[in-house]
């Protein structure tokens, strides 16, 4: 592992414990050239996933794409990042437990949805908005009642 700060390859983990979401190990290492301490996260590699877009084509599940549409939808909003990045992480769990190698991005982005709805409802509505690609004021209002039932 490459120090951050003087970009030697020779570090040594100090401390070495799970991460808050037990999916992680995050580990204390010391550079032996500078002395400066850093944090790497380690996590297990899984299987690679490929998402079926909407127009057919493939391409491997990237976690950036959900974090930057739920930031999107949570921007502005009293959300603490640390509760966005559980609610994501969640999301993610539900995904890859469906143990599939394909899954359509429809499926993602419902998941992420119903996630959104329990956390906060302008979040939930403004991505819903950009997801499910509104066209008029009436679909809107349509997804709005839905939300109210």
């Amino acid at each position: 592992m490459r120090c951050p700060f003087c970009n030697q390859d020779n570090t040594r983990v100090v401390d070495s414990r799970p991460a808050e979401d037990n999916c992680t190990i995050r580990r204390r290492r010391l550079c032996d050239a500078c002395g400066k301490r850093f944090t790497t996260f380690e996590k297990v590699e899984t299987i690679p996933l490929i998402v079926i877009k909407k127009d057919q084509t493939r391409e491997e599940y990237d976690r950036s794409k959900i974090e930057a549409g739920v930031m999107r939808a949570c921007y502005k909003r009293a959300i603490p990042i640390q509760t966005i990045n559980e609610m994501i992480d969640s999301a993610e769990m539900e995904i890859f437990n469906r143990e599939e190698k394909e899954i359509d991005s429809n499926v993602i982005g419902e998941i992420v949805m119903d996630k959104l709805k329990e956390l906060d409802a302008v979040a939930y509505v403004r991505f819903a908005s950009v997801y499910r690609e509104f066209k008029d004021v009436n679909t809107f209002m349509d997804e709005l009642k839905k939300f109210l039932e």
